[in-house]
């Protein structure tokens, strides 16, 4: 079996990503019940850059590690909050790349995985929010589903607003890091 190993430019690009990742979720500012952030579109981006797995770790590990530091979360959510970033991130790059890093990279399948890659997101806060309040909290169903009503425009606003400029982003970035033949030392694990 051969074992797999990860660069220094995969490392070093991924710890530089999670600490972006961390750092845009502080620019955030309340919103009916929730809050309206910019992080969602930097995990989205990590996936496009670096593919499911060191994309996927570099969202995980950076809403994780703001959650840890800066949210007063527990042990319980930070993993919570690892899991799905990283699914985020992970879903959009699969989708971008089909299941493969190499190669072009067409705008639909950008958009495309933004899309997917922010709704699934969407879709797993939502889940979070019904467990937790549901069966951590014992709240009755009629107030978890108020909870989750209340956060779901905020969280639908977050994704739209990563759908856009993930892409965007990514069409900016990219060409620069192939130009110099960074994109496919940070996409393959030679």
């Amino acid at each position: 079996m051969k074992e797999k190993k990860f660069t220094t430019y995969q490392i070093v690009f991924v710890a530089v990503m999670t600490a972006i990742v961390c750092v845009v979720t502080f620019f955030r500012f309340p919103f009916l019940g929730s809050q309206i952030h910019f992080a969602n579109a930097m995990c989205l981006l990590s996936g496009m850059l670096f593919g499911p797995l060191l994309g996927g770790l570099a969202a995980g590990f950076g809403s994780m590690l703001y959650d840890a530091l800066f949210g007063g979360y527990d042990l319980i959510n930070c993993l919570v909050t690892f899991v799905s970033k990283f699914l985020m991130a992970a879903i959009c790059a699969w989708l971008c790349f089909g299941g493969k890093t190499e190669g072009e990279v067409k705008h639909a399948k950008l958009v495309a995985g933004s899309i997917i890659g922010a709704l699934s997101y969407v879709a797993l806060y939502m889940l979070r929010t019904y467990v937790f309040q549901r069966f951590v909290s014992g709240y009755p169903l009629d107030a978890v589903v108020i909870t989750m009503g209340s956060r779901l425009p905020a969280s639908l606003i977050n994704a739209v607003f990563a759908m856009i400029a993930a892409p965007i982003l990514y069409a900016a970035i990219a060409p620069s890091l192939k130009k110099r033949g960074l994109l496919e030392k940070l996409r393959n694990q030679k």
